[in-house]
């Protein structure tokens, strides 16, 4: 194992079992590739049920990009754990966090949706960093994310309580995020505060990614299609239930079912339907391409460790 810094000193004498290292890396090569292979079936499964024969090259085109764009989004989560392990005196190179996030994160795609944690868990252990402090990690990255995706959720009460306006909604929203910052900022929690505003751009960027392709799939027509808004808060709302759903990797079908029950009625059912399919495709297609670009990083060999 490269050598490891703690406090200034290095690891390399500290006693860690060859036989544990070892297994900490066959385990995260295993998981990797088996994301890599659910990834590559989930891809195969969604592009049987799509009419792809009437799709021009400029919306080909426009696919390709958004499937990079939500690809490079995954970078502001990166970003996000990079902070989270800061706030936990974990001080790592922006590398090596991610490409660690990068590897790992394909992982989402096992059954169990839990697989992409213990994937970063191992590669930090076997690096030289504490398994209490990287479980930490782990769990407040679910908790903001989870808090993040509620606020956004606001955005979408317009579609439940037609007594809420577009303008309430945004004002709910706006203030929540506020408050949130604010108070994570007045408790010292400046780097928790910097994971929360990261992973709020991860949500906003992949919701608009939808966004596009629901208007490009499925147009309004005589149905009265929501504001932006709001169907950014559905789309969060959905990916929120996908992830708060331990069963279904990367919410597969969790996701899908809670967006076709808060936009029927606004969308054409087989629009709406095609819309979803695409949307899954594209940010499967997403990971996979953040995958591949994390395998090509060289991540700095030290690793500190305050």
């Amino acid at each position: 194992m490269d050598d490891v810094v703690v406090q200034g000193q290095s690891l390399t004498n500290v006693k860690r079992p060859l036989c544990l290292q070892r297994w900490l890396h066959a385990a995260t090569a295993l998981l990797a590739l088996s994301g890599v292979a659910f990834v590559a079936l989930k891809i195969k499964e969604h592009a049987g049920q799509i009419d792809i024969s009437g799709f021009s090259a400029d919306t080909w085109s426009l696919l390709i990009v958004l499937a990079l764009v939500y690809g490079g989004a995954n970078v502001l989560l990166a970003r996000a754990w990079w902070n989270l392990l800061k706030q936990h005196k974990l001080q790592v190179p922006w590398q090596w966090a991610l490409k660690t996030y990068g590897v790992s994160q394909i992982n989402k795609y096992i059954p169990g949706n839990i697989f992409h944690l213990a994937g970063r868990q191992a590669i930090g252990m076997a690096a030289g960093l504490g398994a209490q402090p990287l479980a930490r990690c782990s769990l407040w990255e679910l908790m903001l994310i989870a808090a993040i995706g509620g606020v956004f959720g606001i955005l979408a009460a317009p579609l439940q309580w037609h007594q809420v306006s577009l303008g309430m909604a945004i004002g709910l929203w706006a203030l929540a995020m506020t408050v949130s910052i604010a108070l994570l900022r007045n408790l010292g929690a400046h780097s928790l505060s910097r994971a929360l505003g990261w992973q709020a751009g991860f949500l906003w960027i992949s919701s608009v990614v939808f966004m596009v392709v629901l208007k490009l799939m499925a147009p309004a027509d005589a149905l009265q299609s929501p504001e932006w808004p709001i169907l950014w808060g559905a789309y969060i709302l959905a990916w929120l239930a996908g992830l708060l759903s331990p069963g279904a990797p990367a919410g597969v079908g969790v996701r899908e079912a809670v967006l076709l029950l808060l936009l029927s009625g606004h969308f054409a059912q087989a629009d709406l339907l095609l819309a979803v399919v695409v949307g899954r495709v594209i940010t499967a297609s997403g990971d996979l391409l953040f995958y591949l670009y994390a395998l090509t990083l060289r991540a700095q060999h030290a690793v500190i460790n305050d």
